[in-house]
């Protein structure tokens, strides 16, 4: 199992950097509705692009759906992702506010920040995502208009936009803060609006990093997104991160990928495979310095000085 590499990406502030792709999920706690109709999942989606320009990110793909939303962006590091996501959740928590009235709705929505740093890890989260249309109703993911997956591969469709579609940018003050819901200045962006006046991923996600991420390979993303094992990512993107184990359970899981990625238990693994291993579980499982030190057998401060922190 290959390790991700970080990218080179011309980011919203026009600054060239390395960035590396994180998986941000948005759940409605107690069954809290975050969208209860089409035109919160509009106000949704646009919120996701203008805090991404706010916040230096670059959004891959996404989804959104009645109790919770999906997105892969690139960042340069793991704070701007996190601040991205505490922005969406700020700025959409102000419009559901003015919309409905109601305040701390959101306050039970969580958000988690998670880097996806392996081939798999990657290659199945970005499967996963669009896939989270089905939980809306969907028949099937061309239609569902409230993800990113139209902005794939699309040398293999008509090049061409309609002529009902108009660039953001060329919209007036009124029209982006009735349309795009935001008094940001845009003039900058690529991003198109369809005929229902809906932001269009294409030219809005970076769908290049999705098509290289499957060898340029449209049936491959179609299969993966076919056969990604949806209790699996669900367990690994949503629910353990929210979910703190048991010393127990926390080194049957470690045990688990050690000798997945490895083909050994971790007590024999040498110091700098476990190393590698270390910060990949730091993201990915809800756990602590002192919980990594006694499953991985090494030190707090050695634990502490690979995560990097104090």
């Amino acid at each position: 199992m290959s390790f991700v590499r970080p990218v080179s990406r011309i980011l919203p502030d026009g600054n060239v950097a390395e960035v590396m792709p994180y998986h941000i999920s948005f759940e409605g706690l107690e069954q809290v509705i975050i969208c209860r109709d089409d035109e919160d999942c509009d106000a949704m989606v646009k919120c996701i692009f203008v805090c991404a320009q706010r916040k230096n990110v670059i959004v891959i793909i996404y989804a959104v759906v009645s109790n919770h939303s999906h997105i892969a962006v690139l960042a340069a590091e793991r704070d701007a992702a996190v601040s991205f996501a505490r922005e969406v959740k700020r700025t959409y928590s102000q419009l559901f506010r003015r919309k409905y009235g109601e305040t701390k709705v959101l306050y039970r929505t969580d958000v988690d920040v998670q880097l996806l740093d392996t081939e798999w890890y990657l290659r199945n989260a970005l499967a996963y995502i669009p896939r989270n249309a089905f939980d809306n109703g969907a028949e099937n993911l061309w239609d569902y208009r409230w993800t990113g997956f139209r902005a794939m591969f699309r040398t293999s469709q008509a090049t061409s936009y309609p002529h009902t579609w108009r660039l953001v940018s060329s919209l007036s003050k009124r029209e982006r803060e009735r349309i795009m819901r935001t008094g940001d200045d845009l003039k900058k962006v690529r991003w198109m609006i369809n005929e229902r006046d809906e932001l269009e991923p294409s030219g809005a996600c970076d769908s290049k990093y999705l098509e290289d991420a499957f060898n340029k390979d449209q049936s491959f993303f179609f299969k993966c997104i076919g056969t990604v094992n949806v209790g699996e990512m669900t367990q690994r993107l949503i629910i353990a991160p929210r979910k703190k184990s048991t010393d127990a359970e926390f080194f049957k899981e470690i045990e688990a990928l050690a000798r997945q990625w490895y083909q050994h238990g971790v007590n024999e693994l040498p110091y700098t495979t476990k190393a590698r291993m270390i910060p990949y579980v730091f993201r990915t499982m809800k756990t602590s310095i002192p919980q990594m030190s006694r499953g991985f057998g090494l030190s707090r401060e050695v634990v502490a000085k690979l995560l990097r922190k104090p």
